[in-house]
Order: C-alpha cells, then sequence, then structure tokens
C-alpha cells in the first residue's frame, strides 16, 4: 500500500567522518543515499526527505574563520540555509536523475524551510550543541573573550564552540510542503533541522542555534500528514545492552517499552537517544502512525519487517 513517508538521515551520509567533504566525496555518498530512497519511490510512495548538516555546517563555520578578515562571516542560521540549498541541490539533481532513468516520472524539489522555536526556550540559557571545528584551550579562551561564543571541552578531543538546540515548535512552510506532497512532488525539506526562527513584533527573524534534525524531522512528518517516520542511521535494530554481551535488538516496540528502555538509560543522548524521542513523540501524535529506525540501505525491507525495528503505539 502507497503510503507518505518522511526519510531522515544524518550529514555523515553525505560526509563521512574520514572524508574532507570534497564535492566528488559528498555526491558520491549522495547517489548511494538516492539510489536507496528511489528503491521506495519505485514502490508508489509519496516521500518526504529531510537530512542532516552537521559536518557541511562546520565546514562553513570554519570558512567563516579562516576568511573573516576578507569577507564578512555570516551567522548561523545563515549557514543552516546555506546548506539547504547546497545540499538540497545536490539531492533533488541526483535523485531526480535516478528516477528518469527508471522511468519514473516524478518531479524533486528542494525547500528551504525555516522552523519556529521559542525565544524563552530555556535551550538559550544552556547551549549544548557541539558545532564546527576543534580548538586549543588557548584558541577557545580567545573566542570566548573576543566574540562572545560559548566554548567548551569535547570528550577529550579539544575544545569546540556549542550553541542552544531548542525544541521546534512550528515549520513555516508545511502548507506548501504539504501541498507538493499532494501534487506528487518529491520534497526535500527542513535540512539541517531546518533555519531557527523566532516570532517577534515584526515577523520572523533569524537566531544563532541548531534544531535537532530528528525532533524537527518527526514535527515536519506530523505537519506533513506522513503515515511513517523513518529515522535511518547506521544500524539496521534498536537495540538494549548495545555492545555488550547481553545484547538484544528488537524487531517492534510499542511505545510503553520504548519508553521504559529510554527511561532505563539505555539509548544514549549521542546517538540513539534524540532518534528514539523523535519515534515516541511522532507515534504518540496519532493513532495509526509508526516510526521505523533502520539503516539506509535496508529501508525498502523495513516494510516487509526483514529489517528495522517498528515502533507502534500498541
Amino acid at each position: 500500500m502507497a503510503e507518505t513517508i518522511v526519510l531522515a538521515f544524518g550529514g555523515n551520509a553525505i560526509t563521512k567522518s574520514t572524508e574532507k567533504g570534497t564535492r566528488d566525496e559528498q555526491w558520491k555518498n549522495i547517489r548511494n543515499t538516492c539510489s536507496h530512497v528511489a528503491v521506495l519511490i519505485k514502490q508508489g510512495h509519496r516521500v518526504l526527505i529531510t537530512h542532516g548538516n552537521g559536518p557541511q555546517v562546520g565546514n562553513l563555520l570554519l570558512k567563516n574563520e579562516l576568511t573573516r578578515d576578507v569577507v564578512p562571516p555570516m551567522p548561523l542560521d545563515v549557514c543552516v540555509s546555506n546548506t539547504q540549498g547546497s545540499l538540497g541541490y545536490a539531492i533533488s539533481q541526483t535523485l531526480g536523475n535516478f528516477l528518469r532513468n527508471a522511468g519514473v516520472d516524478r518531479p524533486v524539489a528542494a525547500m528551504i524551510t525555516q522552523v519556529v522555536v521559542r525565544s524563552e526556550d530555556p535551550a538559550f540559557a544552556n547551549p549544548t550543541k557541539y558545532i564546527g571545528p576543534f580548538y586549543s584551550q588557548t584558541q577557545a579562551e580567545a573566542m570566548m573573550s573576543g566574540k562572545g561564543h560559548v566554548m567548551r571541552e569535547d570528550s577529550g578531543r579539544g575544545w569546540r564552540r556549542v550553541v542552544p538546540s531548542p525544541e521546534p515548535v512550528e515549520i513555516v512552510e508545511a502548507v506548501a510542503i504539504k501541498k507538493m506532497l499532494d501534487a506528487g512532488v518529491i520534497v526535500i525539506a527542513a535540512g539541517g533541522g531546518g533555519v531557527p526562527v523566532v516570532r517577534t513584533p515584526a515577523g520572523l527573524e533569524g537566531v544563532e542555534a541548531v534544531i535537532d534534525k530528528d525532533m524537527a524531522g518527526q514535527l515536519l512528518a506530523r505537519e506533513a500528514g506522513a503515515d511513517a517516520l523513518f529515522l535511518l542511521t547506521e544500524v539496521d535494530r534498536v537495540c538494549i545492552h548495545y555492545g555488550k554481551p547481553n545484547q538484544q535488538a528488537f524487531d517492534r516496540l510499542t511505545l510503553d517499552q520504548a519508553r521504559q528502555y529510554q527511561s532505563e538509560g539505555h539509548f544514549p543522548p549521542g546517538s540513539m537517544g534524540p532518534k528514539m524521542e523523535a519515534a515516541i513523540r511522532f507515534v504518540d501524535s496519532g493513532r495509526h502512525r509508526r516510526a521505523v529506525i533502520v539503516s539506509l540501505e535496508n529501508a525498502h525491507l523495513a516494510f516487509s519487517g526483514e529489517s528495522g525495528t517498528i515502533i507502534t503505539a500498541k
């Protein structure tokens, strides 16, 4: 049965941790990603794609620092919009080529997407999201005193800038996205968690923040009326006791089970935690909705239960 599916994959699917992030590296990875997405589209599903941008926006911030005496640096919200445009261009062109070569007549369009956050969100007083390159402690202290950045030591690897990661509350372009989906368009939206904006008396205004892409993805899926949210990761199934002799993988989880394992600390904040929280919120928002956590390569097998963990209400 054809469904409306939101596919959410990370920026590391576009620039791997071992790569420099050249144009050729990124496009090779995007071709691999799109080859798997095309399988779902050929099955007849309406697909809405969202993606991360961590490595890419980190590179832009590094360019800001290296060229700040020559070219004025851009604020973080502009950097997010820049990566939405460049990655959206690459994904839409590559996926469109795959579909045309397969004889599938479906247009693909990327949309610059703004996501509203609350100006009073506690995250603005407690920045936690690491972005950009690593620095020495001396460099970090100079940036804190000279530029007002908040810098923290990151797992023994050096110092990095941290920014607020507020909760997403509204997709500004949700109506337009829904109309495009209804018209048969494959849409790419809310890249990098969306451009963070707040509502002011004068209208929308960008802010220095990064929205978690999985949290933005579940909100995008809800507002688009999606049947399923696919959270694509490097593992095929959700596990508890991960990496230990008693590791246990799941084909299915109910909301109650997912919440129980979450409360027991099985899903760390830096890995499976945001995906599980996004899955729980999406499934809890509608009786017949389901979330699937699965690897990109095996996403098309999740419908038959051959791969992935499916989270349902009951």
